[in-house]
C-alpha cells in the first residue's frame, strides 16, 4: 500500500527538492492518455481543426503531446468560447464532458460561436490520477506570468492572440471525496502548514470569478444542470469549501488573483465548474452529461446577451 504524503519530509517543514522527488517517485500510471482521449480527438479531425499547441517532456515518464479542438472554418468576425478540462488530470468528467460537447453539439453552434476546447490541459496528472503536475505544481494556481507549470504556460499561450474576441470561458472540474482524503493533506504537508480538515460539497457547484461576476449567467447554468444531477446545498454556516454562497450552487473566487485557469482570459462570462462523481445519486454518465449540460446553457446565456 502506498504511503500517504504527510509521511514524506518533515512536519511544519516546506518540501524541497528531495521530498518533491520521492513523491514523483510515489506516483504511477493508472490509466492511458493515448487511449482515452487522444483517441477520441483524432476521431473528430473530419469535423474539426485539431491543433497541437504544445508538448509537456516528463522523464522518464515521457512526452505528452497538448491538443485543442477548434471550428473549422474560423470566422473572425465572431466571438470566441473558450472551454477547458482536465486542468486537474484526475478530475474525470472535465475531460470527457468537454469530448462529449463537442462530439455531440460543437456543430450546433457553426456560424454563431468560434468555439476553442483544450479537453486535457494536464495528461500527465490524468493518466497518474493526480491533482498536480510532475514537479508537485497544482497548474490550477500557476496561470500567471513566467508560469512554472508548463501545463499552464502552454494554455496561456494558445489563448492570448484570441483574448479580445473571448466571450466565454467554461472550465470544467470535480470536487471529490479524495479532495479530502489525498489532495489537501498532501497539500499541506508539501507546503509545511497543518491540515485543516474541510467538508466535500454533495453535488454540483459553480465557481463565479468575483472581479467580474455575473449572476444571471451562473443561474442559468445551475437551471440547467439541475435537470441532469442535483445542486449541492450550503454546509450549515453558509458556505461551500469554506466560501460563502451567494446564489444556490454558486460561490466566487478572485480567479486571476489565485492563478486559475478560468482568470486566463478577459472574457466577460466565466465560471468554474464542480461535479461530485463519488455522490451515489450521480453515475460518471450524469457527471458527465452535467458538464456538458453547463457548456450548453452558458453558450446559450452568452450568446443572447
Amino acid at each position: 500500500m502506498t504511503e500517504p504524503t504527510e509521511s514524506i519530509g518533515k512536519a511544519g517543514q516546506a518540501w524541497g527538492d528531495a521530498e518533491k522527488a520521492e513523491w514523483r517517485s510515489r506516483q504511477h500510471q493508472q490509466r492511458s492518455y493515448a487511449d482515452d482521449v487522444v483517441a477520441k480527438i483524432d476521431a473528430l479531425r473530419d469535423r474539426f481543426d485539431i491543433e497541437q499547441y504544445g508538448e509537456l517532456d516528463y522523464p522518464p515518464e515521457g512526452r505528452f503531446p497538448l491538443y485543442a479542438i477548434r471550428t473549422r472554418d474560423w470566422d473572425d468576425a465572431l466571438p470566441t468560447a473558450l472551454v477547458t478540462g482536465g486542468v486537474h488530470g484526475y478530475e474525470t468528467s472535465g475531460v470527457q464532458g468537454a469530448l462529449q460537447f463537442v462530439d455531440q453539439h460543437a456543430a450546433d453552434y457553426k456560424g454563431r460561436i468560434n468555439l476553442l476546447v483544450a479537453p486535457c490541459v494536464s495528461p500527465w496528472g490524468y493518466e497518474r490520477i493526480q491533482r498536480w503536475n510532475a514537479l508537485a505544481l497544482d497548474p490550477n494556481r500557476n496561470f500567471i506570468p513566467a508560469s512554472p507549470a508548463p501545463e499552464s504556460a502552454a494554455l496561456m499561450a494558445l489563448v492570448a492572440p484570441l483574448n479580445d474576441k473571448m466571450l466565454m470561458h467554461i472550465d470544467l472540474h470535480e470536487t471529490t471525496d479524495s479532495d479530502e482524503t489525498e489532495f489537501r493533506p498532501a497539500l499541506a504537508a508539501r507546503d509545511g502548514k497543518p491540515f485543516v480538515p474541510g467538508t466535500i460539497p454533495d453535488g454540483f457547484y459553480l465557481v463565479d470569478d468575483s472581479g467580474r461576476p455575473q449572476p444571471d449567467f451562473q443561474r442559468a447554468m445551475i437551471d440547467a444542470v439541475a435537470k441532469v444531477t442535483h445542486i449541492a446545498p450550503a454546509d450549515p454556516d453558509g458556505t461551500i469549501i469554506g466560501s460563502p454562497v451567494v446564489a444556490p450552487g454558486v460561490i466566487e473566487y478572485d480567479c486571476k488573483g489565485l492563478g486559475l485557469c478560468a482568470g486566463v482570459t478577459d472574457a466577460r462570462f466565466v465560471t468554474t465548474t464542480e461535479v461530485y462523481p463519488d455522490s451515489p445519486r450521480a453515475t460518471p454518465q450524469q457527471c458527465n452529461d452535467a458538464q456538458v449540460a453547463a457548456v450548453r446553457a452558458g453558450l446559450e446565456y452568452a450568446l443572447a446577451h
